[in-house]
């Protein structure tokens, strides 16, 4: 009988024992917030070239912005696209205890 150390973990378990949890958690948000983006410009019947004046930068930031590898974005930067889509932008910390 094997003594496999990953029976009965979670696979969250043996993310963060391959210290990959936290990246693949960044780039997971990304594409959530990527894709809020990009459905709020839809809603609002914005092209690019619009988002990117109501967000006071240039196209080749938004598309940084909605990039879902891309996970090198500015606070400031979320905080102009939410403005632009009428939304507010809400971060909060929890407690790695309470995630489940």
């Amino acid at each position: 009988m094997s003594k496999n150390p990953y029976i009965g973990s979670s696979f969250d378990e043996f993310l963060e024992e391959d210290d990959s949890l936290s990246e693949i958690n960044t780039i997971a948000l990304k594409r959530v917030l990527a894709w809020q983006i990009e459905q709020g410009m839809k809603e609002r019947g914005l092209n690019k070239t619009q988002m990117a004046s109501r967000m006071k930068t240039s196209r080749a930031a938004l598309n940084r912005l909605m990039d879902p590898e891309n996970t090198s974005v500015s606070l400031n930067t979320i905080e102009r696209a939410a403005k632009a889509l009428d939304k507010k932008l809400q971060l909060n910390l929890v407690d790695r205890n309470n995630e489940d």
